[in-house]
């Protein structure tokens, strides 16, 4: 794969990206309920990813390791948006896009979009990663093939058990201002956090060629790095707990004292 097929892939990936957040933005505006932008975010960088994974680049595609990697894009689209769009219908906004709004006072739609065009940015290099694992020439089901399918299998069905967790302590009224300290939730504050980065390993996993003879399969390894400082610096942990420790108090204060912010770990005593 040459320099200028990634030149292009990257442009025709930020391209569409942005399209999807400006209609996610048409979305919001008319519906006022944000949790639908981490719906379309979810299910376009699922769609742009599974789509440049199957688009034929050169005689070097392996068939069989195109579908093996957009089956990876397609079962996290599928799980996290879903999940998403029937929290934003039973729950409408997320806290932390409303305090952005409110922060943003009569300057918000603009705000709005100007912060949806940098999420479609924000997903150029998890595409990007979905597009060069799913092109790394060679047959497919060597070991790293077999390593990354189980990867994102633990990554997708971990993320899914602690946002199993947490909806079902959320249903129940007597914890309307409780914090999780069960299940997954016992060994991290953000156990949904740590398996969405980890399911991003896959891919530079299937891309990274050892033997050096395919250069593009280490820019995969920006996916997760990315996802890990979204999650955990940028729009993930920092306004989230922001809005925990307004709502919660000190008793979420004591939470953060003894487990872990992302990775699992025994809590402390």
């Amino acid at each position: 794969m040459t320099g200028g097929t990634v030149l292009i892939a990257i442009a025709v990936i930020a391209a569409t990206l942005s399209i999807i957040m400006g209609l996610a933005w048409v979305v919001q505006q008319r519906t006022g309920n944000s949790g639908w932008v981490d719906t379309t975010w979810s299910f376009g960088v699922g769609l742009v990813g599974f789509v440049v994974a199957l688009v034929p680049v050169s005689d070097a595609d392996g068939p069989v390791r195109q579908c093996l990697v957009a089956g990876f894009a397609a079962i996290w689209a599928l799980r996290l948006g879903l999940h998403i769009a029937t929290r934003s219908a039973h729950h409408g906004d997320d806290p932390r896009y409303a305090e952005l709004i409110k922060g943003w006072g009569d300057d918000a739609p603009r705000q709005m979009f100007r912060f949806l065009q940098i999420q479609a940015l924000a997903g150029v290099p998890l595409a990007l990663a979905i597009f060069l694992a799913a092109h790394r020439p060679g047959a497919a089901f060597s070991l790293s093939d077999i390593v990354a399918a189980i990867v994102m299998v633990v990554a997708v069905g971990g993320e899914a058990l602690a946002d199993r967790q947490l909806r079902r302590f959320g249903a129940n009224p007597a914890n309307k201002r409780g914090i999780i300290d069960t299940g997954l939730w016992h060994w991290s504050r953000h156990p949904n956090y740590f398996f969405e980065a980890l399911g991003w390993l896959a891919y530079p996993i299937v891309a990274i060629d050892l033997s050096g003879d395919y250069d593009g399969g280490l820019l995969a390894l920006a996916a997760p790095v990315w996802m890990y400082y979204l999650l955990v610096y940028a729009s993930g942990i920092p306004p989230l707990e922001d809005h925990m420790l307004r709502t919660r108090g000190d008793a979420f204060r004591a939470y953060q004292r003894r487990t872990s912010a992302f990775f699992p770990w025994p809590p402390r005593r």
